[in-house]
């Protein structure tokens, strides 16, 4: 018997969300289910389109006031897919069947620490669906899901955008997962196709300094994340550090060009069923990689040689091709 409500929780971030549609998807459609998503009210935006939602709940900034409201939903299946102390304390006791999804931390500790690499070949959306196994949910292999609701003619900077472009995704959480400046500013000299910047507030000063000629236009900090979203849609090509922008990217098909800094695909956060002519950038034989499973505000090292001894020409070609 299929169940009739279930609760998915996720908290944050961008990409861990975007990363969780398939899940979001594949319920609603192959059990027939109410979907309740809970998660943090900042990330609300990413999901309130989604047509396989039925009920997004937020954190109130009184949790507990939570509680009794989850308890009522009297939901059959809780998928919990953030699995820390805070999803534990909001599924104990709401449900009897709880299915967590497994974070593998103490492997990830091994890679990071040691550099021993014990971790499945798996992409993460694949072991999020691995949580909902005893549901007998069937990959669909329709990958990832972003759906922003806007047209093109919503745009407050339509007018700004050529009619053919790729984008440069400039930002990211941790200052070790981007691209010094110097680094960008050398890229986007050796590109010759129009280039859009999109990235948040905080990389607006960022964004004038690497729009100095008619071929790079800055809309770092103009665009909200549902319009972002749509010039990506639109874009011919993506170029991203590893960000919530890259799965953005990937649940449009958009052909990736992703930078790795001091983050490795291996923990499986690669680009999802995304165009096959994608590709992933990172630089070998570092003994001090992955210095982080997220990231830091600086090097640990001082040198941040994962970034500064990236193959600029190389990525250039990639994305003249």
């Amino acid at each position: 018997m299929n169940p009739s409500k279930i609760l998915i929780i996720r908290f944050s971030s961008i990409g861990d969300i975007v990363l969780t549609t398939p899940v979001i998807r594949m319920l609603k459609k192959q059990t027939g289910a109410k979907i309740h998503y809970l998660t943090k009210p900042q990330f609300k935006s990413i999901l309130e389109h989604n047509p396989y939602i039925d009920e997004i709940i937020t954190l109130p900034e009184n949790e507990s006031q939570l509680r009794p409201i989850l308890k009522k939903e009297r939901y059959d299946i809780i998928i919990d897919l953030h699995r820390n102390l805070r999803s534990l304390r909001f599924s104990f006791n709401l449900s009897k069947k709880v299915y967590r999804f497994n974070k593998l931390n103490f492997k990830k500790w091994l890679l990071v620490q040691f550099k021993y690499n014990t971790l499945p070949e798996v992409h993460i959306v694949d072991r999020y669906l691995a949580t909902c196994n005893k549901l007998n949910i069937k990959n669909d292999s329709l990958g990832l899901d972003y759906f922003h609701g806007l047209t093109l003619q919503d745009l407050d900077t339509f007018e700004l955008l050529p009619d053919s472009y790729i984008v440069y995704a400039i930002g990211g959480q941790h200052n070790t997962k981007k691209m010094p400046v110097v680094k960008m500013v050398e890229l986007l000299q050796l590109v010759n196709k129009k280039v859009v910047l999109l990235g948040g507030k905080e990389d607006t000063e960022k964004g004038r300094e690497l729009a100095t000629n008619q071929m790079v236009i800055n809309l770092c900090g103009k665009t909200s994340i549902h319009q972002s979203a749509l010039i990506i849609e639109h874009a011919q090509k993506v170029i991203t550090h590893d960000s919530g922008t890259m799965h953005i990217a990937a649940a449009f098909k958009k052909e990736i060009i992703s930078i790795w800094g001091n983050t490795v695909p291996e923990f499986g956060m690669f680009p999802y069923l995304t165009n096959n002519q994608s590709v992933q950038f990172e630089v070998p034989n570092l003994s001090c990689r992955p210095c982080s499973k997220i990231g830091y505000t600086a090097c640990p090292k001082g040198h941040f040689d994962c970034m500064n001894l990236q193959d600029i020409q190389e990525i250039s070609r990639r994305i003249n091709a």
